[in-house]
């Protein structure tokens, strides 16, 4: 299949979009409205679909402009970053690393690590982009080790020989309950007292639940699950409602559903899991990602 079409005819199809008008569209882009019309309709006929429904009064996105909005600022981002960066090769991954900072971090540590790691990056005068891919642990160890993240911050450590983890934290896996929950007056929770209470426990394959399950199996201890999730934040969603009670990192305590509950830390045995910095060996970091880490690490000693 042949591509019919160039930058300039999407650029000018999301100016359309953005201000719901050709005229503005051509005002913006110091264009002729007529330009800005062949534009759109050049790239009609190359899509062989209508883009919008013009009227005297409105315009109005079709179905296919809505779901070709998001490709194309993609690809005019993509486009844009090459041709900065191609403009001087020998700075050509300086600007790139510069310009967007890619993380990937588990989804329970966010609220406790990320935002105040942000204020002191922003404080320090970075202005970097920061791009957060919000993944199961598993998932964060293949986006650093792979490259498609700048460094990560998960509960696995190194399983590539490539990659090298540096622990923060350890974040204790306890039980999440109402505060109205008849556990909730206890001073402490045993895995006994779990025990007639409906469970929810991380889905199977995850970081939380192979760290559970192992310590179950070495203390020879059995928990009948009655609920099985594959995000905390689900969990805590059916904690709230009064579902069950489920096992989750301490971390989650930090976020907006967890300061609702309740939290207990398990005994008789104690489960923890490492947080910490993963990166990939070898590769020379700018100012920037050094600078985030620091946050990072600032703000997992508080």
């Amino acid at each position: 299949m042949r591509i019919n079409f160039d930058f300039n005819d999407l650029e000018a199809f999301l100016a359309v979009m953005e201000t719901n008008s050709f005229h503005h569209a051509a005002e913006r882009l110091s264009l002729s409205q007529s330009a800005v019309t062949r534009r759109v309709q050049k790239l009609e006929e190359a899509l062989g679909s209508p883009l919008f429904e013009r009227t005297t009064r409105a315009v109005r996105p079709t179905l296919a402009a809505k779901r070709l909005q998001v490709r194309a600022e993609a690809m005019l981002e993509g486009a844009r970053e090459t041709a900065l960066a191609m403009r001087d090769e020998s700075v050509a991954f300086a600007y790139q690393r510069n310009s967007v900072i890619t993380l990937a971090m588990i989804p329970t540590v966010v609220a406790s690590l990320l935002p105040s790691a942000l204020r002191e990056f922003r404080n320090q005068g970075f202005n970097a982009r920061i791009r957060l891919l919000d993944f199961a642990a598993n998932e964060v160890a293949e986006a650093v080790s792979q490259g498609d993240a700048d460094f990560g911050v998960c509960s696995i450590g190194s399983l590539d020989p490539n990659t090298r983890f540096e622990t923060l934290f350890n974040d204790p896996i306890g039980l999440a309950i109402p505060s109205t929950h008849i556990l909730a007056s206890q001073d402490r929770v045993d895995w006994a007292n779990l025990e007639g209470h409906p469970l929810i426990l991380p889905a199977r394959g995850t970081g939380n639940r192979l760290l559970i399950d192992e310590t179950m199996a070495k203390s020879r201890l059995t928990a009948q699950w009655s609920y099985e999730v594959g995000r905390s934040t689900t969990a805590m969603e059916l904690v709230s409602e009064g579902v069950g009670i489920a096992l989750l990192p301490r971390s989650v305590i930090k976020s907006t559903q967890g300061t609702s509950l309740t939290f207990k830390d398990l005994l008789n045995p104690e489960v923890a899991r490492p947080i910490g910095l993963l990166s990939r060996s070898g590769i020379v970091e700018t100012d920037a990602i050094r600078a985030l880490k620091d946050g990072i690490r600032q703000a997992s000693a508080n």
